[in-house]
């Protein structure tokens, strides 16, 4: 909430991308994980803007058998906050490459989702995607429960740890202690 999220570009510099952009890229091992920016009223997500622009070209010339992307808000979501369509671009871009998984925020609560394509529809070669802000605010309950939701929670604070091998990711969601919801599962890259 500060004016040009100085703090932010202070902090991270260069590793962040380019100052008042806010999406980059990077590999990790077999991977290439994009971390964008979904404040789009400040920095755009149409099918024009510069970051699809440039997202459309980085998937073009750093093609991976494995892709991820992490977004604050989601594309689907069943929580308080619910669908955010102005990222429909980014993940029309990503689903186009063939990415396998997108992690989002936003709203405070867990969520899962089958594969699937930008417009919601069940698709085995579709993206995964998870909702995680259960990292500490008060959570939430849902409102209403979106089209290939798999596993919800609401009630547990904790985070999602991912495994990344080539060709596969595995998935955890890891309560804090005390707390016995957990979610897992393993998916095979596209």
């Amino acid at each position: 909430r500060t004016a040009g999220a100085g703090p932010y570009w202070d902090y991270f510099g260069s590793r962040a991308g380019t100052r008042g952009q806010g999406w980059y890229a990077y590999d990790l091992g077999a991977w290439r994980v994009y971390s964008l920016n979904t404040n789009c009223t400040k920095v755009g997500c149409g099918t024009a803007s510069t970051q699809v622009e440039w997202l459309r070209a980085d998937l073009a010339a750093n093609p991976r058998a494995c892709v991820a992307a992490v977004m604050h808000h989601p594309l689907f979501s069943s929580g308080e906050h619910g669908d955010n369509p102005v990222v429909r671009p980014l993940w029309e871009a990503l689903d186009e490459a063939g990415a396998d998984v997108i992690l989002a925020g936003h709203d405070h609560d867990y969520e899962r989702f089958a594969p699937q394509g930008p417009t919601g529809g069940a698709d085995p070669g579709g993206i995964r995607a998870f909702v995680v802000g259960t990292g500490g605010a008060a959570l939430r309950p849902f409102v209403t429960v979106r089209a290939n939701s798999e596993i919800r929670d609401a009630d547990t604070h904790g985070v999602l740890m991912l495994t990344l091998r080539a060709g596969t990711y595995d998935w955890r969601f890891v309560p804090v202690a005390g707390s016995t919801f957990t979610d897992r599962g393993t998916g095979t890259c596209h």
